[in-house]
């Protein structure tokens, strides 16, 4: 194990690990309760025009990603908030305009086509020291948004009609959340990709609602169990040489599936004991 941990690039992903996993358990909390999973997989493939214009014009895809994912939330949120248009339909067509954008700005990228991979389903190991800052930074920030106003947040979760009767400002409240959605997606663009950041989202913070409905409770097990999902698939990917981003989502959905039937073949059984 030693030997492992002396690679530098080893240090940055278990260190991406536990940021990613921070975030998974406090914002997957959030967006799984409020129903907003399909919103979120929308906006992480819209960022995916950000990173194709990053490459066009010669700045830091991850720059680009993020201002397309804020624009593109934000523009979700309106239409939620508007009423006006079936937002499922708006945000399959910002989906498909997003991928769209960055397939067309990625093909008028002068020279050899850029390297993708990591962008699209994630390689743990690739992060640098640059990453690993911006990435801690959006961190802290989601971290102090969440403490300082947990109050605010149990209300808005629990009943938005309720957050307005107690002089909540709900649409504030919900501008933050897709702007956190949005810093989410750019930590976790580089750990598990954009294909595959659904996975990261909801897998920890499902599991951890099997076990609780407690929010704070649930918050801190969906972290628990980001961190155990991503340890175990950084070492499947490091011991047998496969994609960290799908060794990671693909061991937190099967532990998902695997605690979800136990404990439903689990009640099964106890309720047939009691009526014999």
């Amino acid at each position: 194990m030693e030997s492992i941990l002396q690679y530098q690039f080893i240090q940055y992903a278990i260190i991406t690990s536990i940021l990613s996993s921070i975030v998974c358990g406090i914002v997957g909390v959030i967006i799984v309760e409020k129903k907003l999973v399909m919103m979120s997989g929308g906006i992480a493939h819209t960022s995916y025009g950000g990173v194709g214009l990053g490459f066009l014009l010669g700045f830091e895809p991850l720059y680009g990603a993020f201002a397309f994912s804020i624009l593109s939330s934000l523009a979700i949120g309106h239409i939620n908030r508007s009423g006006k248009s079936n937002s499922d339909v708006f945000i399959g067509l910002l989906w498909a305009l997003g991928m769209s954008l960055g397939i067309l700005f990625i093909f008028l990228t002068p020279g050899y086509p850029p390297e993708l991979t990591s962008y699209l389903f994630g390689n743990i190991l690739t992060v640098n020291k640059p990453d690993l800052i911006v990435m801690a930074l959006f961190t802290l920030v989601i971290v102090l948004t969440i403490i300082l106003f947990f109050n605010h947040w149990k209300c808005y979760l629990f009943d938005s009609e309720f957050s307005k009767i107690a002089n909540i400002n709900v649409k504030l409240l919900d501008n933050i959340l897709y702007i956190m959605i949005s810093l989410s997606i750019i930590i976790l663009m580089k750990s598990a990709g954009i294909i595959l950041i659904l996975a990261l989202f909801t897998a920890p913070t499902a599991t951890a609602s099997l076990l609780t409905k407690n929010l704070k409770n649930r918050i801190i097990i969906s972290i628990a169990f980001g961190i155990f999902f991503s340890f175990s698939g950084l070492s499947i990917s490091y011991l047998i040489n496969t994609p960290s981003g799908a060794s990671i989502a693909i061991f937190g959905s099967l532990t998902y599936f695997i605690l979800y039937y136990y404990i439903y073949f689990s009640k099964k059984r106890f309720s047939v004991q009691q009526i014999n």
